[in-house]
Formats: structure tokens, C-alpha cells, sequence
């Protein structure tokens, strides 16, 4: 189960995964943007770290066409986190609304263009939604969670298989969001 306290304090870094996860601007690489978001000691320091290294590398244009190459042309690249289990099934279609229902619940308006397992999002919602004291926020949070790993674990794959810097990017998602996963006690 998710560890919404843990969640909660990991807002503002979702937010910085979903400005680095949509498609770049200028303002999405100010130098003190990493410093005002992240701490050494956040699991996700690392690899925020080198992905904005190996970024800083690039110019605007490069970054552009790369954000292009990597995500809108590569199938095993997509930011549609259910693509990869699904594909285009009907289960797919059941998650999608049932990620929209939850979006609505917690009073985010979805972009009519956009379908709710959009990663960038996904990443969004947990850093606008206000879900203290809501009484089924861990169970609807750790099937958002669930969704997450399931299709960060594809895309990760794909990124490292292409030697993107994007890689290092969903690594350090993929790390905020395993610190914020309840660890069940072993009997």
C-alpha cells in the first residue's frame, strides 16, 4: 500500500517529473529548478542528477527532436502507462475510466485530448490533488502507484535498451515512487 505521508511530501518533485516529462521548453532547464525541488538524501537524487547533466548537454533543439524521437515515434517509448499491458483492449479502456473517475474525485478536470494514463499526468494529479482526509485516498492511490510502476518498468526498459537520458528521468521516478510504498511488516 502507498504511504500517503510520504506521498504527500514527495508533491513537488511529481510536479518536476511531470514539467521534464512533457514536451520541453526553455523555462524546464533553469539551473536552480533542481535545487529548489530536490535534497542529496532524496532517493531520486542520483538520477535526477545525471539525467540533468547529460540534458544540459543539449541544446533546446537537440532536446526538442529528442523528446520527439524518444516519445511520439517509439511504440516501447510511449508515455501511456497501460499501453504496454493492454495495448488497445477493453481492459485498457476499463483503467482509463477508471483513472478519470479517480482524477474527478479528487477535482482535476482532464484535457479533453488527453487519455488518463498519460504519464506526465498521472505525475501531475499527484502533485495538484489534495487527498487528506479522504477516506479511500490509499486504496485509489496505490492503484494510480500500481499503474505507475507497471508502466515506467516498460518504459524503463526501452530507454536504457536506446541509451536515453530520459532513462535516468523515470529511474529517479521510479525510485521517489518505491520510497513512498509502505513496507508491510515480515511475520
Amino acid at each position: 500500500m502507498i504511504n500517503l505521508e510520504k506521498l504527500y511530501e514527495n508533491k513537488p518533485l511529481f510536479g518536476f517529473f511531470a514539467q521534464q516529462l512533457t514536451y520541453p521548453e526553455k523555462l524546464d532547464f533553469h539551473p536552480s529548478l533542481m535545487e529548489e525541488i530536490l535534497d542529496p538524501a532524496d532517493p531520486a537524487y542520483e538520477h535526477v542528477e545525471r539525467f540533468w547533466e547529460l540534458m544540459h548537454g543539449y541544446s533546446l533543439e537537440q532536446i526538442e527532436e529528442m523528446y520527439v524521437q524518444t516519445f511520439d515515434f517509439q511504440k516501447d517509448s510511449t508515455l501511456y502507462m497501460t499501453y504496454f499491458k493492454f495495448e488497445d483492449s477493453k481492459e485498457r479502456g476499463q483503467m482509463l475510466a477508471k483513472l478519470k473517475i479517480l482524477y474527478q474525485m479528487f477535482g482535476l478536470d482532464m484535457p479533453d485530448h488527453e487519455l488518463s494514463d498519460y504519464l506526465p499526468l498521472m505525475c501531475e494529479f499527484i502533485y495538484a490533488a489534495e487527498w487528506r482526509g479522504y477516506p479511500q485516498a490509499e486504496r485509489d492511490f496505490s492503484v494510480l502507484a500500481g499503474v505507475i510502476e507497471d508502466g515506467t518498468y516498460h518504459l524503463l526498459k526501452s530507454l536504457e535498451k536506446n541509451s536515453s537520458p530520459y532513462f535516468h528521468l523515470i529511474k529517479a521516478l521510479r525510485e521517489t515512487l518505491k520510497s513512498c510504498i509502505r513496507q508491510e511488516e515480515i511475520r
